[in-house]
């Protein structure tokens, strides 16, 4: 990612994180987890608006948050505040990583945030992140620009999606790939996982490209659009 002209950006090994969270329990609970991992908390607040007044003003002290972790449902509604407030910063910032961290699986809200550009856009489920280890490597690929979905997330948008656009004609192995490409997965990381080599997965990943008919461009919008195709949602392209 690019910060921007006079916008420090924290080296991968120190990430400058932004947190809205309703929970005071929770919010101060991974505000002292980022801490402990020697990156740096730069606001912890309990709702989009907060978090949103403090992003602009450390943008104008040229100190952008690196990641900021944020709740969908939160104070005054508890319905999409969370989303709203992600989509209304990435507008103004489109480099800023955002990591949607919530009870719920809100398909209309994930496909909304996909919708745009996915890079630096993550979605987990709280009561499936076991490993303080995997919470924090996901802050950091998303911070890198990369995609990062909880696999329930990609499931249920899969049931939500209003048409296969292609995907039918996949095969069972190219599924596979699309999903753990839909998860954020790089080609090596898709390889370890399924004990293939990395030219198996190439080509399973150029077939893929093929069958759902997309456009010849560079290789990551490529796999952009193949990933919002299998989660139905509309690419902006």
């Amino acid at each position: 990612m690019s910060p921007g002209p006079g916008v420090r950006r924290a080296t991968p090994s120190s990430l400058r994180v932004g947190i809205a969270e309703d929970s005071a329990v929770l919010r101060d609970g991974l505000a002292a987890l980022v801490e402990r991992r020697g990156h740096t908390v730069v606001a912890a607040v309990a709702d989009g608006a907060a978090l949103e007044r403090e992003v602009a003003l450390l943008h104008a002290a040229g100190e952008l948050p690196d990641v900021v972790v944020v709740d969908i449902r939160m104070p005054p509604t508890f319905t999409d505040e969370g989303l709203r407030t992600v989509l209304a910063l990435r507008e103004t910032h489109p480099d800023l990583g955002v990591l949607l961290f919530s009870q719920y699986v809100e398909t209309r809200y994930a496909g909304r945030l996909l919708a745009g550009s996915s890079r630096g856009v993550g979605y987990l489920l709280k009561d499936r992140v076991a490993d303080v280890g995997d919470f924090l490597d996901a802050l950091a690929r998303i911070a890198d620009g990369q995609t990062v979905l909880d696999p329930e997330v990609v499931s249920q948008l899969m049931g939500a999606s209003h048409g296969d656009d292609g995907v039918a004609r996949l095969t069972a192995r190219e599924r596979e790939v699309l999903d753990l490409m839909a998860q954020g997965r790089s080609n090596g990381a898709i390889a370890d996982l399924l004990v293939l080599s990395y030219g198996a997965v190439e080509k399973n990943v150029a077939s893929i490209f093929t069958k759902l008919d997309l456009p010849q461009d560079s290789a990551d919008h490529r796999r952009v659009l193949a990933v919002l195709r299998y989660l139905g949602a509309d690419s902006a392209e």
